[in-house]
């Protein structure tokens, strides 16, 4: 009904609503009869000149000082991470770039594009350090194994790959899908799983990959397990349609969403059926996070939430309003989207 003289939103609830806390940038609204409330949250700040088009991609370094993001205007670009400030230019894709992300010291960058090609980045002086040659189509996500001697890449070809970051050399085909894998994810897997053996000893190069396993989300609508030392499936889930984004939660639990809207939750000890399966909308699941005690995720109708241990609470991120929410990322209490209109936003959960 307008703003005060502090500018706080003054709002009216209709029946069977409550509004609880009201501040300049959150609205706390519950329903007691259904017992449930969300949290809306306005982004602290808007950054609006890193790109020029759509972001499809960013992430923030592991102290919090950095970011990196990838757009369609055909640049990847690091900049401050406090006030989207660009510090440096990553040039030397051909065509897109997918995706992008920091190494665990904050100092080196992991990128692959539609050049099929996957390449690591100083961010202290924007030269290439390394690309990576093997892929048949264009890489869609990768991973980092522990501290970064090995890295995985997934692609539009249908194969994920291990590749050794000192020799600049593949390792190995982890798994051939035959459909495009749109996303991975690896974790410690849980002790009481057989992660298979593999078929012969592993290269002395293949640095941490005893006892994880790796998530494929795939576009032919299966979700895939496999023992990254041994190569070997360990489980085959069907979905409702295609999976674009997958996390692990602890190595029991993981997270898996889908192109029709669906967010599953399964144990990778019994993936036969989901623990839960959460709708909110339609739109694509195009990115999860795993958050202190939930998880973030990201939609393609603008939505951008985060859920708190049980689906009775909710933190929904406003302002992207219609474009599609590529990519989420955090450092502490601040969280970042990036957005098909060209904008990073940051929030601070300091300011619910």
């Amino acid at each position: 009904r307008g703003l005060s003289a502090g500018g706080v939103p003054d709002i009216a609830a209709s029946e069977g609503f409550v509004v609880g806390g009201v501040t300049k940038k959150s609205i706390h609204i519950s329903c007691p009869h259904e017992n449930v409330s969300t949290k809306f949250l306005a982004p602290y700040t808007t950054f609006c000149r890193i790109h020029q088009k759509s972001i499809t991609c960013l992430d923030i370094s592991s102290g919090g000082g950095l970011g990196v993001s990838t757009s369609t205007d055909g640049t990847m670009k690091i900049w401050q991470a406090a006030n989207g400030e660009i510090r440096r230019l990553l040039e030397g894709h051909v065509y897109d770039v997918n995706c992008c992300r920091f190494f665990p010291s904050g100092l080196v960058v992991l990128s692959g594009g539609m050049d099929a090609q996957l390449k690591i980045w100083s961010a202290e002086d924007a030269s290439c350090v390394v690309t990576f040659k093997g892929h048949k189509g264009g890489i869609l996500d990768t991973a980092i194994v522990d501290r970064g001697r090995n890295v995985l890449s997934c692609s539009r070809d249908g194969t994920a790959r291990l590749w050794d970051c000192g020799k600049s050399a593949c390792l190995g085909v982890i798994a051939d899908c035959g459909s495009p894998v749109n996303g991975i994810a690896v974790g410690a897997a849980d002790n009481s799983l057989n992660l298979g053996t593999p078929e012969k000893a592993p290269s002395e190069r293949e640095i941490g990959t005893e006892g994880k396993i790796l998530l494929l989300a795939r576009e032919d609508k299966k979700l895939q397990g496999v023992g990254l030392q041994s190569r070997q499936p360990v489980f085959l889930f069907v979905g409702s349609d295609a999976f674009n984004c997958c996390t692990f939660l602890s190595s029991t639990y993981f997270l898996a969403g889908t192109q029709d809207g669906n967010i599953y939750q399964l144990d990778v000890r019994n993936t036969n059926t989901p623990i839960q399966v959460i709708h909110r909308s339609g739109a694509p699941v195009l990115s999860l996070l795993p958050y202190q005690d939930g998880f973030i995720a990201g939609q393609g109708d603008g939505t951008c939430f985060i859920v708190q241990q049980d689906l009775d609470y909710v933190i929904d991120l406003t302002e992207a309003d219609c474009d599609p929410v590529y990519k989420v990322s955090y450092w502490e209490k601040q969280i970042y989207t990036c957005c098909r209109d060209g904008m990073v936003r940051r929030y601070q959960l300091s300011d619910l």
